[in-house]
């Protein structure tokens, strides 16, 4: 078994990368930043390709890249930032004329990871097969990538496995993430930490496991379509906040109300979980 995953210096892709590996599979991987690549504890267990989907690629790596089983897709430029309109205008398209070439090369089982934004702004538990309503420029150019792979569907065969992410946890993470954003607040040893109403309800697993799904989902022989991958319980940032102080056994004072709620997440909502 072969498996290519693209994106793979990220913070999702270091951990998927790693349970591949655990699994004994053949990994190749790419990247733009060769020095980050080599930087990762498993860049001697795999081949490395450095490749920019916005930039030409060369026929020879792209037969490459096609001749694998399998291709888990985590490549998406400029996160977090969710409402910038480059999500459509530079990211939709070159994502989706790569993963057609790969497709037409051959390419006959595909994973890529989606977003639970896709769902746009409904409360409550949401299911694979709710319609999609996104609402932001990044769920927008996602949701619109998946439906023209769909149709794509209709002239080639291979199968389509799209991960909706909710919300994940865990070493590495963005420091624009709350948890990382606390984590450094008592590393500098600060007295207070600046944070919304807390009130929200979000769905959240550890990136771990979210790992997990994602390879299994991979792996899967038969499966085609559209999985949440989530907890399906869920806790508001308050108390997810008070979970992980709790966890270290440290002390600050959280200054709830201090930023505003998001304008693109609703209120209140997590993923109906179902595993394959």
């Amino acid at each position: 078994m072969r498996v290519i995953v693209t994106g793979g210096t990220g913070f999702i892709g270091n951990y998927v990368i790693n349970t591949l590996l655990q699994k004994n599979i053949e990994v190749t991987v790419t990247g733009t930043n060769l020095k980050k690549a080599k930087k990762k504890k498993w860049f001697t267990k795999v081949e490395f390709i450095t490749l920019d989907l916005h930039l030409p690629q060369s026929e020879i790596v792209l037969k490459k890249i096609a001749s694998h089983d399998k291709l888990i897709h985590l490549v998406w430029r400029k996160l977090p930032n969710y409402k910038g309109l480059f999500h459509f205008e530079e990211n939709l398209m070159p994502q989706y004329f790569f993963i057609k070439k790969l497709v037409e090369l051959g390419l006959k089982d595909i994973t890529i990871t989606g977003t639970c934004f896709e769902y746009g702004l409904h409360d409550g538990c949401l299911s694979s097969d709710m319609p999609s309503d996104p609402k932001n420029p990044y769920a927008l150019a996602k949701d619109t990538l998946r439906k023209f792979l769909q149709l794509l569907q209709n002239e080639n065969v291979f199968r389509l496995k799209w991960i909706r992410l909710f919300y994940m946890f865990g070493e590495g993470q963005s420091e624009k993430s709350i948890l990382r954003q606390l984590d450094l607040a008592l590393e500098k040893g600060d007295m207070v930490f600046n944070m919304s109403g807390g009130e929200q309800l979000r769905d959240y697993l550890p990136v771990e496991e979210v790992s997990q799904r994602i390879v299994d989902t991979c792996l899967h022989e038969t499966f085609d379509g559209i999985i949440n991958c989530c907890s399906g319980n869920p806790i508001s940032i308050r108390k997810f906040v008070e979970n992980h102080l709790k966890k270290k056994e440290k002390n600050i004072s959280l200054n709830f109300g201090y930023y505003p709620y998001t304008d693109f997440e609703p209120m209140a909502f997590w993923g109906q979980n179902k595993i394959i």
